[in-house]
């Protein structure tokens, strides 16, 4: 397994591909668990070349202690790597990344208005800063996101789009822990009892899901801030997945998302499901 920091470094490696060998590309912040190499071994599965990217993007942070207590652990996530057969990663240094701070900036709409958009401000400008670098530092064929963070994959897939890039992005499902969490860098933060209160997110997902059809969605979300009443529930909304718009009641004939996030103390969570009618 090659590791690269940097740039020229990694523009070597590029230009030594063949033009016929396919490049698969999974970003990361690191801090690796299962989920990311299911991500890893998709690639693996299309690809001729895995290139995984650890990079702890500051731009996508609108809270600075959330940045400052992301957990960081290179040393252990190496090892993860070469065990699973990735072929190359890349950890660049913000500094060498950002050598300014970047007059661009990106706005996706009505994305900016819901859910992660509405409660943390910024935060997509900076996702959609940091892979259109990646994407084009790298080029790679395929880039691989998981469906957890289901919004960030909309607004990848519409930068990818509306920039006509070279790229097919892959959504990956989601994995989840045997007790239903769903798998998340933020889960290491977890002691034992919030571990246990974590399992609410799932849990009211998967009671939303049956109460489709039978309650009017308004209802549904009531319910489900109830449940959270110990908690502090973010958001919890029942949106058309591709689109993510609210979707109208009643349920038929369509695929939806349930989509939640919550803190844990100041530990914030984030999941979804997908139904279909």
């Amino acid at each position: 397994m090659q590791v690269i920091q940097g740039i020229k470094e990694l523009e070597k490696f590029r230009s030594s591909l063949g033009k016929q060998e396919q490049l698969g590309l999974v970003p990361t912040m690191g801090a690796l668990h299962a989920g990311h190499l299911s991500l890893l071994e998709k690639a693996r599965q299309q690809t001729d070349h895995t290139l995984v990217s650890i990079f702890v993007n500051p731009l996508q942070f609108n809270d600075s202690k959330d940045f400052d207590k992301y957990p960081k652990q290179v040393e252990k996530d190496l090892p993860l790597l070469e065990k699973a057969g990735c072929n190359i990663v890349f950890i660049p240094s913000v500094e060498e990344f950002y050598v300014q701070q970047p007059t661009l900036s990106f706005q996706f709409g009505y994305l900016e208005a819901i859910m992660e958009g509405y409660h943390r401000p910024g935060h997509f400008n900076g996702v959609a800063i940091v892979v259109s670098k990646l994407l084009n530092l790298i080029r790679p064929h395929k880039a691989f996101f998981g469906e957890k963070d289901l919004q960030q994959l909309r607004v990848i897939q519409y930068l990818v789009k509306d920039l006509s890039m070279p790229v097919e992005i892959v959504p990956c499902t989601t994995l989840r822990e045997p007790d239903g969490l769903a798998m998340s860098s933020r889960n290491m933060r977890l002691d034992t009892g919030q571990r246990q209160r974590a399992l609410q997110l799932n849990q009211s997902l998967r009671k939303a899901k049956d109460l489709l059809g039978k309650l009017p969605h308004s209802e549904i979300e009531e319910l489900i801030q109830k449940d959270f009443s110990a908690e502090k529930l973010e958001y919890f909304s029942i949106v058309e997945k591709m689109s993510l718009k609210k979707c109208s009641d009643p349920f038929q004939n369509k695929e939806v998302a349930l989509c939640i996030a919550a803190f844990i103390d100041e530990i914030r969570l984030i999941d979804n499901i997908i139904v279909s009618s």
